[in-house]
């Protein structure tokens, strides 16, 4: 929410840029395709740091039960509105607790897409990382997915995951299943709760 403070009309650009992309015909939901690859149809998905819906919205299309959190009220009303079908909440991802909102069962696959990690305040990347863990199924995987250049150097980002116990079992340099280098300049990471 600094970035909304610090720029108000930063939700509705956000929001605009989106649909402005989906209407001119752009791919704006290939990180919900690989998402998809990872889990089978009718699976339960957290879109964690949702947005405006566009990642959720999509895999609820595709016939997933979808809940999509962000701390942004402006975006979740743009999900809504864009995308209904989902269960939207507005929500901290570092005081993530599905189960007493109503969100019991656990998920089959989790994805943070949209440089979330890269937006949180540093002191609470690890705790946000530990509740997406605690909220995956046994055998369930979180597809997490930001730039570099961003404040949080990517050995920093797998050492926090390890930490919250959530483990590698793909790094990517893209959405679209480039592989990681060292010199990559994006990481998409797919995690698994190490148990």
């Amino acid at each position: 929410m600094q970035q909304v403070e610090a720029d108000p009309g930063h939700s509705a650009w956000y929001v605009e840029r989106f649909r402005a992309l989906a209407a001119a015909g752009e791919d704006v939901v290939g990180e919900a395709r690989l998402v998809e690859a990872l889990v089978p149809p009718g699976s339960r998905i957290l879109d964690a740091g949702c947005g405006p819906g566009r990642l959720g919205g999509h895999l609820h299309r595709r016939g997933h039960d979808v809940v999509g959190v962000d701390v942004d009220p402006a975006l979740i009303a743009a999900a809504q509105e864009d995308h209904p079908g989902p269960h939207w909440l507005v929500g901290d991802l570092a005081e993530l607790d599905l189960p007493a909102r109503g969100h019991p069962e656990p998920f089959d696959a989790i994805v943070c897409a949209g440089n979330v990690m890269a937006f949180l305040a540093p002191s609470t990347r690890t705790e946000v990382l530990r509740r997406l863990r605690g909220h995956l199924a046994a055998g369930g995987r979180a597809a997490v997915g930001f730039g570099a250049g961003r404040g949080y150097p990517f050995p920093e980002f797998l050492a926090d995951a390890e930490h919250a116990g959530l483990v590698p079992d793909l790094l990517l340099s893209t959405w679209d299943l480039r592989p990681f280098r060292p010199d990559s300049d994006f990481l998409v990471a797919v995690l698994r709760a190490d148990r």
